[in-house]
């Protein structure tokens, strides 16, 4: 296999490994609130948000140490651990106790931010400035079909049935519990680059995260990632695009846990709210994966860089919150188990709310796509720690949200999501103004990236 074609196969598998673990975390994401709702009056008292929060929350202080992690064992490696651990935590509710299933919130939030480290250092090690754009849409593409497997099953299982039994959640989460197992073995198919680094390239992550039998230079290369996330994190082009992952993970706390709890709440539905909790993740996946095939395998058709797409994505989600306000009720979020009867400014449509659902995927992946690809072009030296700080304001973001979620009705956190997208589109957009500035600059073609 030539070595274009095993970058390829990397890819591939890379996205195909994620695929499997995010089918089962993303769909455990987003029925776990309303699976503990069901569960609250028993011995077991957790919140569903409260988890997302601290896992969100230990994941964006542990990236600044995953650069060091890496470094250390090596991303491929890196990769396996973290998804032994994503296992760990989808098998807690299994039978749930919540000493187990808020220790486990914070392992993963150590194991997320080494897994997201590690794979935008693979991205960025089997991609060039050529191939970027096009990698960055496959791997997405193929980790949304995570949102399709997971939330079908959800679907068919769940349908009409109004109060989630033991011997259903049993079911649905040993099967979760295998699926994601499947995915970490995968990891070890993964092949080495022989040489991944730049002449030259004297200061670069691939040097960082080179191998070698010495413990003394691991741990000069983890110091020096640690140094390297630290001076990145203040660079200009790095504080910009902070407000725009900033949004991305307000957006991933929505859609991954808020969006399905206040579909599950609405008894207007009727029997049907907590089947539709699995259809609104199918119609989020099929956003993401058709964003992810357009914007990202079929980048190298642009002439007009990243901007268009971005613009695109947040007007997408303009259009899904305000949908989203006439449609759900104001105290969804919040909802006690038995639901709420209350009414938005129009008769809850299951048309709509699915509607939504597609859209608020198509917009995510618009963004995703383009921060993964602006990161590999600008940070292909230095994909360890540019990654890690990438993950760092989305996971903060992401656990701020979670733990407002808690409190704030709908209307307020939609607001928040449409000032923060706002200001993030006009960051980005300065930012790949620079972009574009530079490939001019060497005479490059700007279609490329």
């Amino acid at each position: 296999m030539s070595s274009e074609g095993k970058k390829l196969f990397n890819i591939i598998i890379l996205g195909v490994s994620f695929m499997f673990i995010f089918t089962a975390f993303q769909s455990c994401g987003n029925i776990a609130q309303t699976v503990i709702t069901n569960l609250n009056n028993t011995d077991f008292h957790g919140s569903g948000y409260t988890s997302m929060s601290i896992i969100y929350g230990v994941l964006s202080a542990s990236n600044l140490i995953s650069p060091s992690l890496v470094a250390i064992v090596g991303p491929q490696f890196s990769m396996v651990v973290s998804g032994v651990f994503y296992s760990l935590y989808i098998a807690v509710f299994i039978q749930p106790a919540t000493w187990a299933f808020y220790t486990a919130s914070v392992l993963i939030g150590i194991a997320a931010a080494v897994l997201w480290t590690a794979q935008g250092n693979c991205l960025t090690e089997n991609s060039d400035e050529n191939t970027i754009g096009r990698n960055s849409g496959i791997f997405w593409a193929l980790l949304q079909f995570s949102l399709i497997f997971g939330n079908m099953y959800i679907y068919f299982a769940w349908q009409g049935k109004t109060h989630i039994s033991e011997s259903d959640r049993r079911t649905v989460f040993i099967a979760l519990t295998v699926i994601s197992l499947v995915g970490t073995v995968l990891f070890f198919l993964i092949r080495k680059q022989e040489d991944t680094k730049a002449p030259g390239d004297d200061d670069s992550t691939n040097e960082i995260l080179g191998e070698s039998s010495s413990a003394r230079n691991k741990m000069m290369r983890a110091v020096a990632a640690f140094k390297k996330s630290i001076t990145l994190s203040f660079t200009k082009e790095m504080l910009l695009l902070s407000v725009t992952t900033a949004y991305t993970g307000l957006v991933l706390t929505f859609f991954s846990g808020v969006y399905g709890t206040c579909i599950g709440a609405v008894n207007r539905f009727g029997s049907e709210e907590k089947s539709l909790i699995g259809l609104s993740g199918i119609f989020i996946g099929v956003g993401e994966i058709l964003g992810g095939g357009i914007f990202g395998l079929l980048s190298k058709k642009s002439r007009s860089g990243r901007n268009p797409v971005v613009m695109l994505g947040i007007f997408v989600h303009f259009i899904a919150f305000y949908l989203i306000f006439f449609n759900m009720p104001n105290d969804a979020p919040i909802a006690p188990m038995e639901g709420t009867d209350q009414v938005a400014y129009m008769i809850p449509s299951k048309e709509v709310a699915m509607l939504c659902s597609f859209l608020l995927g198509l917009g995510d992946s618009c963004f995703n796509t383009q921060l993964l690809s602006i990161l590999g072009f600008l940070y292909s030296e230095d994909s360890a720690p540019a990654f890690a700080i990438f993950k760092f304001v989305q996971s903060i973001c992401a656990a701020v949200a979670y733990f407002y979620s808690n409190y704030l009705v709908l209307q307020w956190q939609l607001l928040i999501m449409v000032l923060v997208g706002f200001f993030g589109t006009i960051t980005f957009f300065t930012v790949e103004w620079g972009a574009a500035a530079a490939l001019a600059a060497r005479g490059s073609d700007y279609s490329s990236i």
